[in-house]
């Protein structure tokens, strides 16, 4: 039966470049999933799109002499081309800075505030009497309660790690105009997460999400307390009450509803306007968020408290795989201090595939993991060049040689060959599994796998040797036969991880077709080899050699001097 499964992946902020932490946390999972559940025949809906809200934002455009929408608009660009580079398979991707976003922002509010889920109340906060206005604490620095540091940001100090709030601050004072700041009373609304403990706890009976986010998600609601959704500017969505004249909505309010605000885009964009419910209210949709760990309160307890809180029965999330970091040869990327890969310079020596596969492999599932340059040579030349692109070249110029690639015909199979199909499709079975189980990492384990029996069939049956003797012609045939029909299926099991190499093994086999659009189990099923000749095959991959890879090396160890 085919299943309605929507996919989001949580928005990525419209202030600075993505980096293949990002990648391996809430991206490249979710496009594999995406990928796999249409292989299944399932009714897909990958959403996401850029989050261009917050003070974060007006700071940075303030910095760099932008507007903020000057800002968001340079970095929804960026994200944009980003991912197409990387061949995410996004249905829709959006923006909250449309129309549309803001309206349905405001009803979420609406909705809470009549059921009695909102509140005001007078806060003190750091005002800035030279500016005339409060101040975030994006835009403040002081000096660190516990260091002494002069120059600790306001929310956090970079020299000793103390976190605390910009009041703690000693002599805090403004990041633009370095002006002294004052405390004054202000107004805001805040979401009464407190009453939602007993709904949160209830929803969260018989999930079967990952123990970290299961163990985080019920631990947080015993603290669950009113939280400000309100904050003084001008850069984001107004709070809808006469009385709230220049408030606007925090932007971790704002932002979960923008996976909703997207699939009403997408849904005018396809011309159904009323096509995005059949996903947002229907209670059998499969709703899976992908996001990294850092983004755990927000998607296991503050966005299923708005929902909670609506007058209308929008959809709960059903399984929620947040992944560990990723972090960039022992420690997290860092742009500011120039630890991060320069992504112009990766695409013009590698490969998407290349990425894609090596970010898969050493997925940060369960615990941190490291991109290395090191570990990216190993995966590329030992495995997608050693097997999996080893295989595919054995095999084929084999056929090329000895019958110009007619495809074979099969014959009768002797145990070895029976072995090796069962085998391959046992594996088969297990690659389908874990990606069900959001168990990437298993799956590039197993992709290997496959290649790596295809291998050791094709050196166990010698077709080398076969091809001398006329007795042994139709056991030449039959091991060629189930070479090129396991190449199918490897290309089956490995095309949501890199999609453009799997397409192109699919037609040096002699498919038209998009493999992205067949049916996993059809494949799996059906008859594959029809009589016929095969193109002339081409190199997939290519090998890494070393002085690229102590060049990316000696670009590390450069930016830790120069910081």
């Amino acid at each position: 039966m085919r299943k309605k499964v929507l996919i989001t992946s949580a928005l990525p902020y419209a202030n600075g470049p993505l980096h293949f932490g990002h990648v391996a946390g809430a991206y490249l999972p979710a496009d594999c999933y995406a990928r796999f559940e249409r292989l299944q025949g399932n009714d897909v809906l990958y959403i996401s799109g850029s989050d261009e809200h917050g003070v974060a934002i007006t700071l940075s455009a303030d910095l760099s002499g932008r507007t903020p929408q000057e800002q968001v608009d340079l970095f929804h660009d960026l994200h944009r081309k980003f991912f197409s580079q990387m061949n995410f398979s996004f249905d829709h991707f959006s923006r909250t800075t449309k129309s549309g976003h803001a309206k349905l922002t405001q009803q979420f509010f609406h909705d809470l505030w009549n059921n009695g889920y909102i509140e005001e109340k007078w806060v003190e906060q750091l005002f800035s009497i030279e500016e005339n206005r409060f101040l975030a604490d994006r835009y403040v620095v002081g000096t660190c309660p516990r260091c002494q540091f002069s120059q600790a940001r306001g929310d956090e100090c970079q020299k000793c790690g103390a976190s605390y709030e910009a009041m703690d601050l000693k002599e805090p004072r403004s990041k633009i105009s370095d002006s002294s700041l004052i405390l004054k009373e202000s107004k805001q609304w805040f979401l009464r997460f407190d009453l939602f403990k007993d709904c949160l706890r209830n929803w969260l009976e018989g999930k079967t999400w990952k123990p970290n986010v299961m163990n985080f998600a019920k631990s947080y609601i015993e603290g669950l307390k009113p939280r400000a959704i309100t904050r003084d500017g001008h850069w984001g969505i107004p709070v809808p009450l006469p009385q709230a004249e220049g408030k606007v909505f925090y932007v971790w309010f704002d932002a979960p509803i923008g996976y909703i605000s997207a699939t009403q885009d997408w849904a005018e964009l396809q011309g159904k306007k009323e096509a995005w419910k059949d996903f947002w209210f229907d209670a059998d949709t499969i709703y899976v968020q992908f996001i990294g760990k850092d983004n755990i309160p927000f998607h296991a307890i503050f966005f299923p408290c708005m929902i909670m809180g609506q007058n209308q029965s929008y959809k709960l999330v059903d399984q929620l795989p947040a992944n560990e970091f990723l972090n960039l040869e022992g420690r997290r990327f860092s742009k500011s201090e120039g630890w991060t890969i320069d992504l112009g310079h990766f695409y013009h020596h590698f490969t998407a595939d290349q990425i894609r596969y090596t970010l898969a492999a050493n997925a940060p599932e369960n615990q941190d993991s490291e991109f290395t340059w090191k570990d990216f040579q190993i995966r590329c030349n030992s495995d997608l060049l050693g097997k999996y692109g080893n295989l595919i070249h054995r095999v084929l110029t084999f056929l090329q040689r000895q019958t110009q690639g007619k495809i074979p015909v099969n014959g009768v199979l002797k145990k070895i060959d029976e072995e090796f199909v069962y085998r391959t499709k046992e594996l088969m079975i297990e690659v389908r599994e874990a990606y069900r189980a959001f168990h990437l990492r298993r799956a590039a384990s197993l992709i290997m796998e496959i290649a790596h029996i295809g291998n050791v069939y094709f050196d166990q049956k010698k077709p080398w040797v076969l091809c001398k003797a006329s007795t042994s012609l139709s056991d030449l045939e039959t091991t060629l036969y189930c070479s090129l029909q396991h190449l199918h299926l490897l290309a089956l099991a490995s095309s949501p991880i890199i999609p453009e190499s799997a397409q192109m093994l699919w037609e040096m086999l002699g498919n038209s077709s998009s493999l992205e659009k067949e049916n996993w189990n059809e494949v799996l099923d059906r008859e594959l080899l029809v009589p016929g000749s095969l193109p002339t095959p081409h190199v997939l991959f290519t090998t890494v050699e070393d002085a690229l890879i102590l060049e990316e090396e000696q670009k590390l160890r450069k930016s830790i001097f120069h910081n």
